[in-house]
C-alpha cells in the first residue's frame, strides 16, 4: 500500500498547508508547471518526490525531469503528463499515448481546474489535482491524497485553499 499525494501548477509557490497536507504520505507526484527549482526542492525535502516539466518549466528542469512518466505504483500502471486534456478531450495525441500503454490511472495538470474522471472507452481514472499556487485564473487552489493498494485507487482527499 502506498500514500500519494497529488499536485500541479505550483507556479513558483507552496504553502506550507500543503505540506503539511503532504507529510503522511510515502510519495509525491507533480504534474507539470512547478515554477521554481525552491518548491521542487521543498516537496523533496519530505518525500521522494515524481515530477514531469510542464509548460511554463524552463531548461533547468527540462534538464532533470521529463515530459511524461509511465510507470507502476504497486500494481496500479500510472501515466503522468503536463497537458493531456480529459477524457473526450484529451489533447493531440495523448488518446494514442493512452491505447498504446494502457495506464489504469492518467493524471495531467495544466488546466487549473480538478477533474476526477473514469474514463469508459480507455478503462483509466483520469485525474487533474488543479493548481496548488497563485498563479491563474482558478479561485481555490488545491491538492490531493490517495492510496493505492495493490491495483485499487482510494480514499480520495482534497485540500481546498482559497486564493
Amino acid at each position: 500500500m502506498k500514500k500519494i499525494a497529488l499536485l500541479s501548477d505550483t507556479h513558483s509557490y507552496i504553502d506550507d498547508r500543503i505540506l503539511d497536507f503532504f507529510k503522511e504520505v510515502d510519495e509525491i507526484w507533480h504534474a507539470g508547471d512547478i515554477g521554481s527549482m525552491e518548491v521542487l526542492n521543498k516537496l523533496k525535502s519530505i518525500k521522494p518526490v515524481r515530477a514531469v516539466y510542464g509548460n511554463i518549466d524552463g531548461i533547468e528542469f527540462r534538464n532533470e525531469l521529463p515530459e511524461s512518466l509511465n510507470f507502476n505504483c504497486e500494481n496500479v500502471k500510472v501515466f503522468i503528463t503536463h497537458i493531456g486534456g480529459y477524457p473526450k478531450k484529451y489533447a493531440k495525441g495523448i488518446k494514442a499515448v493512452l491505447q498504446e500503454l494502457k495506464p489504469q490511472l492518467f493524471v495531467a495538470g495544466h488546466s487549473h481546474i480538478l477533474k476526477v474522471m473514469y474514463d469508459k472507452e480507455l478503462e483509466l481514472l483520469y485525474i487533474n489535482p488543479g493548481a496548488a499556487g497563485k498563479s491563474g485564473f482558478h479561485k481555490i487552489r488545491t491538492a490531493l491524497r490517495f492510496v493505492i493498494d495493490k491495483d485499487k485507487i482510494k480514499d480520495l482527499e482534497i485540500l481546498e485553499l482559497k486564493k
